[in-house]
């Protein structure tokens, strides 16, 4: 049985409704908004079985807990509606990655430069890695000139967002766009 994949445990809903909630004592709230006092769980049932709606729990972390008489599918739909628009709003932020040798001529470093202004353009952070072959590492200073000369090249363009330092056998920093 060590390689066989466990059955997959349904997950509890995230908001309870009629039955599933627990707690003895809720404060209910009528459809239109005005509050029915704390009633025992059966009692705002039964209440809410008049309207013809479920009973909502919107609060289940106050003392006693909240809930309110509505429909429940219309409550759903509310909800991933709300979710939806938390995710349209939500950034998102692409990293691109622009690779460099210690000894890159002038010609291939403009070229990469000009790549690098484009990703910016297109509001994409930028990380840029040196890499080092062989006894390449032993002469760190060229890297330092190298990410000098490129930061001169972008200019205004970028801001540095992590200064240059080394990861192993890279030297890496992120520029992210002004």
């Amino acid at each position: 049985m060590k390689g066989r994949p466990r059955a997959a445990v349904p997950a509890e809903p995230k908001v309870r409704v009629n039955q599933r909630i627990r707690a003895p004592k809720v404060r209910v709230i009528a459809p239109e908004g005005e509050q029915l006092g704390i009633l025992d769980v059966m009692e705002a049932l039964q209440r809410a079985e008049e309207f013809g709606l479920d009973l909502v729990e919107v609060a289940p972390n106050s003392d006693p807990p909240v809930c309110k008489i509505m429909d429940y599918g219309k409550f759903r739909y509310e909800e991933s509606k709300k979710e939806h628009e938390r995710k349209k709003k939500q950034a998102t932020v692409v990293l691109k990655e622009i690779k460099l040798r210690p000894k890159t001529e002038e010609h291939d470093l403009e070229y990469k430069v000009k790549k690098l202004i484009g990703f910016l353009k297109e509001d994409c952070k930028v990380k840029v890695t040196i890499m080092f072959r062989g006894r390449e590492i032993t002469h760190p200073e060229q890297a330092h000139v190298l990410m000098d000369k490129l930061l001169e090249l972008v200019g205004d363009e970028a801001q540095v967002e992590q200064n240059a330092k080394f990861e192993g056998r890279n030297m890496t920093m992120v520029l992210a766009p002004k």
